[in-house]
């Protein structure tokens, strides 16, 4: 049973305060609480009572420091089993591929179940583990070699890659008209046996002291068995990375939804409580893990790998409306067939040709519809922008799990010009999850904030999530030296693993507001008046959102919030400046496929924008600024790609730029692209572009280059909407 733990006190209504006396209050407030480092709670009056924020240990580097630029864009994926990248992570890993970036997927376990390889249709067989391992393996090459434009029976390059501890791993290497995929099998047990005791991946994560065995395939070069620890298995992880030394690195969901398991929501192959298989959370946080060491290796002056992240959800694809449109998911199936195989088929490999089970289109035809979406864990990922003072742009990113800053490169500097940026800043903070939100006091100072692995050790009851905050000293400078805890709307450590990144937008009245995706699939929102008081954690009323929220302040100021139900796009706003927010009215009716994105625009209303489940048609509407109670439907054009929409007003139209593409191309209300595509880069897609809209001119696209480089693009509008 999911049960909530929220805080339900409120935060003070300050109401009619200047601007001028709000940028008083902040720069006391944010930047003047007592204390050093790790000090304990600092009161605050209001609401309830103290309500505490804590000084953080920063994690930047000393002098010198900053992050390591790779000279080449690398993919790597670390998962649980075969077919999790093809399932989950799949039509990014193709994408990759087809551009020419190489991939290597490391497949933490055997994924060797109870060995029975089952044809549909067929009797039952008997169990063979380590035949069904080789034959899943088997399938993953039959599908890669389909993704790289090879024959699917391919002879691959089959070797051992020593590993730490005197270990081996079986790799098999494989490069095609100018492609190249490598596949890392480290082959622990999914089902082992200590004794009398069950061992699995969750297990080993669990317990310190417990090992677990390999199973490496009949006709693997590996020919022996290797026991792995907690940290035997993360420093292995560590090893592969520098091994590597990928620019893009792709995990499971480290942290899944609760999940009431009943007739209509079936178990199946769920751990007790939650929407995903226990190997998939446990890899995920043994990724982290590596992670957060890898990028947080070195003393003083050391220089960060810098890398971005991005977690992918599992099992969730079946709980929620479908993502992916019909091309898409068509595409996936296809190399999910060849990797299910058959057992007719001539493949050269003894002990079998895939994983049964799922060929002959039977992926398609599955209830459980996991090849109909790809859906992210932390689906805000990607740069943040905003304008300083003198208009210069800053931009905001996680790299190497840390908090990177770009700034406009200085005149004179090689490679300065419009648009150069100098090498990214390393403002520490890590390990944080890869999606940030970046607003501007009224000040002017930036306040970027982020959701904190406390603990990613695995160390129990204290691998927990805080909401963190990090704030300019003044006006388009540096920073402060530490960052502020905001701690979580959950308690339990377990409970706080559920909650989501932060969004943030910064009221009319001065008022920033932080909002969450809470533990029970509701919103929780905490705030900072210009009192200086931060508000208790308190739950908005309904819920059932996925995660990815979106906020805005229109014209009238009123703050509007949005996030994607099952059914339905739900809508907050405040009803009055200054405000509680309420339950608000809803959007055109349409079956939201993914997160929504909610801009104002100059006239001071609210666009929304989101993707319809199953299609690649975006629903566009309009709210008029106020207290409007009814929406206007702008189009639902056709958009190419998957997940979010950046939406951005431009010359009295509106322009949609979709995820997963290195160069960004916007599109009209008629679906029309109405930006000429850029030169062909090498960039693995990663998140949203930002979208800046400046008072004047052509909204600007704010992506990274693989390579730790702000790319700003110019979108340029045709005709009005």
């Amino acid at each position: 049973m999911e049960r909530r733990t929220t805080d339900a006190a409120g935060a003070p209504s300050r109401r009619g305060l200047l601007a001028s006396a709000a940028a008083v209050a902040l720069a006391g407030a944010v930047g003047g609480l007592a204390g050093g480092p790790s000090s304990g709670p600092v009161p605050a009056a209001g609401g309830g009572g103290a309500v505490p924020v804590r000084r953080l240990a920063d994690g930047r580097g000393g002098e010198g420091a900053g992050f390591a630029l790779a000279e080449r864009p690398a993919v790597l994926q670390l998962v649980a089993h075969p077919d999790d990248d093809l399932f989950f992570m799949n039509p990014d890993l193709v994408q990759d591929l087809t551009a020419g970036i190489p991939v290597t997927s490391v497949y933490v376990t055997d994924g060797g179940s109870f060995g029975r390889n089952a044809i549909p249709g067929g009797p039952p067989p008997e169990p063979n583990v380590p035949a069904y391992v080789s034959a899943r393996q088997q399938g993953l090459r039959q599908a890669y070699a389909r993704m790289l434009g090879a024959p699917l029976f391919t002879a691959w390059e089959r070797s051992a890659l020593p590993l730490p501890g005197g270990r081996l791993a079986e790799v098999n290497r494989l490069a095609h008209g100018g492609r190249r995929a490598e596949l890392i099998f480290l082959d622990l047990r999914m089902h082992a046996r200590n004794g009398r005791a069950a061992v699995n991946l969750t297990r080993l994560w669990d317990s310190p002291g417990v090992t677990l065995p390999t199973q490496p395939a009949p006709e693997s070069p590996v020919r022996r068995s290797f026991p792995y620890t907690r940290g035997d298995l993360v420093d292995t992880l560590v090893h592969l990375l520098a091994h590597v030394r990928p620019t893009l690195v792709r995990t499971l969901d480290p942290d899944p939804d609760a999940q009431v398991h009943d007739r209509h929501h079936p178990r199946d192959s769920d751990q007790p409580g939650y929407s995903d298989h226990p190997d998939h959370t446990a890899a995920g946080l043994f990724a982290w893990a590596a992670l957060a060491r890898w990028g947080g290796r070195g003393g003083p002056g050391a220089r960060t790998p810098a890398f971005r992240t991005e977690a992918y959800r599992g099992y969730y694809n079946q709980r929620w409306p479908y993502n992916l449109p019909p091309a898409t998911v068509a595409l996936k199936a296809r190399y999910l067939d060849a990797y299910g195989g058959d057992p007719g088929w001539q493949c050269g490999n003894p002990s079998g040709c895939g994983d049964y089970a799922l060929g002959g289109a039977a992926a398609l035809a599955s209830r459980k519809g996991w090849v109909r979406s790809t859906h992210r864990r932390h689906p805000g990922a990607g740069p943040r922008a905003l304008a300083g003072p003198d208009g210069r742009v800053s931009v905001y990113a996680v790299l190497g799990t840390r908090l990177a800053r770009w700034r406009p490169a200085a005149k004179g500097a090689a490679g300065s010009g419009p648009g150069a940026f100098g090498p990214p800043e390393d403002l520490g903070g890590g390990p944080l999850a890869p999606a940030l939100s970046v607003v501007r006091a009224p000040d002017g100072r930036h306040l970027v904030l982020g959701l904190r692995s406390s603990s990613p050790d695995g160390a129990a009851g204290r691998d927990a999530r805080e909401v963190v905050l990090l704030r300019q000293r003044t006006p388009g400078g540096a920073f402060e030296t530490e960052w502020i805890g905001l701690g979580n709307p959950e308690t339990e450590p377990r409970r706080t693993r559920l909650t989501g990144p932060p969004t943030a937008v910064t009221g009319a009245d001065g008022r920033v507001h932080v909002f969450v995706r809470n533990g029970d699939k509701g919103v929780s929102t905490r705030v900072l008046g210009t009192d200086g008081v931060w508000s208790a954690w308190r739950a908005l009323p309904g819920g059932g959102i996925q995660e990815g929220l979106a906020a805005t302040v229109d014209g009238r100021g009123l703050v509007h919030l949005f996030g994607a139900a099952a059914e339905r796009v739900e809508h907050w706003a405040q009803r009055t400046p200054g405000g509680a927010l309420h339950p608000a009215a809803r959007p055109p009716a349409g079956r939201p496929g993914d997160v929504p994105e909610a801009v104002t625009a100059p006239d001071g209303s609210v666009l929304l924008a989101y993707r319809r489940a199953a299609s690649d048609t975006v629903a566009v509407a309009r709210l008029a600024p106020g207290r409007g109670r009814r929406w206007t439907a702008l189009g639902s054009p056709s958009i190419p790609g998957y997940g979010r929409v950046a939406v951005a007003p431009a010359d009295g139209g509106t322009l949609l730029v979709p995820a997963g593409t290195a160069t960004p191309s916007a599109y009209d209300l008629t679906g029309a692209r109405t930006t000429p595509a850029g030169a062909s880069s090498s960039a693995a897609p990663a998140g949203t572009p930002f979208l800046l809209a400046p008072r004047a001119g052509a909204p600007v696209a704010v992506t990274l280059t693989p390579l730790g480089t702000p790319l700003l693009t110019p979108l340029r509008p045709t005709t009005p909407a």
